[in-house]
């Protein structure tokens, strides 16, 4: 969504709100489709004595796969939005913390989008508790013991015959 801030530019004090649903069903996260709900958007762009501030939220449901036990879950999500906006840049050592306009409009979908990219998890799990599957049999932990027996590292075998060696 662009918006144009032709109004507030010369305006100190002045605000435009902005309030729109995205669809991210199309962006892939490692294998996975997590916006498969359209993505609220809302905020405000201020201009503070000169300096443009857009601020916001982005909220959705993501469903999503734990990585663990490979359980399907949703989870809700609300990612904040913050970015300077400027018509230029003074010097170059701030422009990964500025956003230039184009012309007088800014592209708040793109800001969205990239804020939604990098508030991502990289790992996705049902429950902080989650056991996972079993490695042998891929059980479901969750809902109980599988049956397997452990494992000893053959490294540690002689140590554990000794602990098991009545004193």
């Amino acid at each position: 969504m662009r918006l144009n801030l032709r109004k507030i530019i010369p305006t100190p004090g002045a605000s435009i709100p902005f309030d729109f649903q995205m669809d991210l069903s199309d962006l892939e996260w490692n294998g996975e489709r997590p916006a498969a709900h359209p993505i609220h958007v809302s905020g405000t762009v201020r201009n503070m004595a000169g300096a443009l501030l857009l601020e916001g939220e982005a909220d959705t449901v993501l469903e999503l796969q734990c990585d663990r036990c490979l359980k399907p879950f949703s989870r809700e999500t609300r990612i904040p939005l913050e970015a300077l906006l400027a018509t230029e840049l003074a010097d170059e050592e701030n422009e990964d913390e500025i956003v230039l306009l184009d012309g007088d409009e800014v592209d708040v979908g793109e800001i969205a989008r990239t804020a939604f990219i990098l508030a991502m998890d990289t790992k996705h799990l049902c429950s902080e508790d989650c056991k996972g599957l079993c490695a042998k049999c891929g059980a479901n932990l969750n809902n109980g013991p599988c049956g397997c027996k452990p494992e000893v590292d053959p490294r540690l075998a002689k140590l554990a015959q000794l602990l098991d060696q009545p004193e």
